[in-house]
């Protein structure tokens, strides 16, 4: 399994150009900040051929500024001996927009930013679009589609799971989630730990003791780790259970060893489905690439790459000083080379135009190493891209790496049950009348998880966290309960608008119009606008922070405008069915966000 340690991030990849825009990214719900980048960056090359710039399109930093923001003349205008308001003037007068999507006037602001707006027309067509598609909030699907493959969790067989695998858990699970949105073929793989020295020890203490359930074999793995250390003939026993094991010539032991799998496989399963990890995600585990393992250092020592170092063989990186061992002095293989045989098989095998690893910072050097030398031994194409996606630790209150009393790593197990437990008593504290929620343990379930799952999830991924059930249980601030209690309250008011017919279905004759009048509703419909392009930019970056940023701000712009602007009181039933719409289309856009992060809703609070 990965080892849980400390370090930055490494990206080794080769990624294929941006493909032109399609005509889907210009209907409503659709990546039209992409469009404007593109038109920019092409604009730039005509303009300049000889400079190298980035279009430098963002959202804008306020609503007052408009909806996107240009900033490639500030950067561009010393490299060109211009000012930046007459670079700004260039672009802004050879700047043709797609029709009905921008307001037709393009501001130029300070010393030389272009501010554009999306036109209400736009905007409207938008909502309604959302409002209507409850299940992808009309978000167009990325292309080219890629076969991605996403390497999470990877907890060690025999080892119960622990707080240190929340985060690969967690985070790879959300990205799976996100690139299958996005209309990719996703492969989700578990790099679990089922090779190796342990098992023999395991295996040679079973001769004399049984073990039934995980939590037997730790105490068995304990026993047996002490034993090794001191007792010279039962190491000797345990190293014969492990060529037996990885030779196969011994049934009994292969038996034992598949049933020590089974228990640990079991416990990790019911972990997955507490924490509504998808069911697709697969164990691949080392001992699968047994078979590639001495071809691979063939093909190293064939090329030239692999050298003996003090009895084993290793390869030098460059730039690096510490060699990449390949095979250790005992002639046994390492996570390096199982690493390597894991490429080539996602190269060869399930033919990936992308891996990413999705491990601790501390493996950052390792995947270094691992991609280096994955490339120049050409055991993946060129083009195939290999991304180190990092996280940093999870901190206990007083900032030292989050543990027991007892100096033991936090058991995933025990930290969900006191999530759900502090989830219970907050509602048993706010809910004096018991009539209000049907199923009180239920709704503490899906707090409990929502909250530990949210609060790794919104925060940047390669920084260190504090863990703190207070925190993360609270019903204010970008926190699971305040999203839920934005989605329930969404649910209560559609159950309203229900009884009064507003809501409008595909089966409505005419679309009914989307009024923005209102700044509130403006707002709102902005916000809602921007899903698409906040998908992509998560799978670019890879940071689901990004998106728990944007439902964040989209449920705060939509309790503004619920509290300003009245929906079934509304002073007209055109602008009643109007306001539902908005209310429709951010519980489409709330439903695909929190889905996307594996966040689990609820109807009502």
């Amino acid at each position: 399994g990965r080892r849980v340690l400390s370090r930055r991030s490494v990206v080794a990849r080769s990624v294929a150009t941006t493909p032109p825009t399609t005509t889907e990214q210009l209907r409503p719900g659709g990546d039209w900040r992409k469009v404007v980048s593109e038109k920019v960056a092409s604009l730039l090359g005509e303009l300049y051929p000889d400079v190298k710039a980035d279009p430098m399109v963002t959202f804008s930093t306020k609503f007052e500024f408009g909806d996107l923001q240009c900033n490639a003349a500030l950067g561009l205008a010393k490299r060109v001996q211009s000012k930046p308001r007459d670079v700004a003037t260039k672009l802004k007068d050879a700047l043709t927009l797609p029709e009905n999507v921008f307001e037709e006037d393009v501001e130029i602001a300070g010393p030389g930013f272009l501010n554009l707006r999306l036109s209400d027309d736009f905007l409207a067509r938008t909502v309604h679009a959302m409002a209507l598609d409850a299940k992808r909030a009309a978000t167009p699907p990325t292309a080219p589609k890629q076969t991605v493959v996403v390497d999470y969790s990877s907890p060690n067989i025999a080892k119960e799971m622990h707080v240190g695998h929340l985060r690969s858990t967690v985070i790879g699970d959300a990205l799976a989630n996100l690139l299958e949105h996005q209309g990719h073929s996703v492969i989700r793989q578990n790099h679990v730990g089922d090779w190796g020295t342990q098992f023999g020890m395991l295996i040679a203490l079973l001769d004399d003791e049984e073990a039934e359930t995980l939590e037997d074999l730790v105490a068995l793995y304990k026993r047996a780790k002490k034993r090794f250390d001191a007792d010279a003939e039962f190491k000797e026993k345990a190293r014969l259970k492990v060529v037996a094991l990885q030779s196969g010539d011994d049934a009994d032991v292969r038996r034992r060893w598949a049933d020590i799998c089974d228990a640990s496989r079991n416990e990790y399963r019911e972990i997955y489905d507490r924490l509504g990890v998808s069911e697709n995600l697969l164990e691949r585990g080392e001992s699968s690439y047994e078979s590639y393992l001495e071809p691979i250092i063939q093909t190293l020592t064939q090329r030239e790459l692999a050298v003996e170092s003090d009895g084993a063989l290793v390869v030098f990186c460059a730039d690096d000083k510490t060699p990449m061992i390949v095979r250790k002095t005992d002639g046994g293989f390492n996570y390096a080379t199982t690493d390597l045989a894991a490429a080539k098989y996602r190269a060869t095998e399930l033919r990936a135009d992308r891996v990413l690893y999705v491990t601790d910072s501390g493996q950052s050097f390792h995947f270094k190493q691992v991609f280096d030398v994955a490339r120049r031994a050409e055991l993946v194409p060129a083009e195939m891209s290999l991304e180190h996606v990092p996280f940093g630790l999870v901190l206990g209150e007083d900032n030292k790496k989050f543990k027991s009393r007892s100096g033991d790593p936090i058991k995933l197990k025990e930290l969900l049950d006191e999530a759900q437990r502090r989830a219970l008593r907050g509602i048993e504290e706010r809910d004096s009348d018991s009539a209000v929620v049907e199923d009180p343990e239920e709704l503490a379930r899906v707090i409990g998880i929502a909250a530990v799952k949210y609060a790794d999830l919104s925060l940047n991924r390669e920084s260190n966290y504090r863990f703190s059930f207070d925190k993360m249980l609270a019903l204010n601030g970008n926190t699971a309960p305040y999203m839920l209690y934005s989605m329930a309250r969404i649910a209560g008011i559609q159950r309203k608008c229900q009884e009064s017919d507003l809501l409008v279905d595909d089966s409505d004759d005419e679309s009914p119009a989307v009024l923005l009048a209102e700044t509130e509703e403006r707002n709102l419909a902005r916000v809602l606008a921007r899903l698409a392009p906040t998908l992509a930019d998560v799978e670019a970056d890879l940071r689901p922070n990004v998106l728990c940023d944007y439902l964040f701000e989209l449920s705060q712009t939509f309790n503004r405008f619920y509290e300003s602007c009245p929906v079934r009181n509304a002073a007209s039933p055109e602008l009643a069915r109007s306001r539902a719409q908005l209310c429709a289309a951010t519980a489409s856009a709330l439903r695909v966000g929190l889905g996307v992060l594996g966040i689990p809703t609820v109807d009502r609070m």
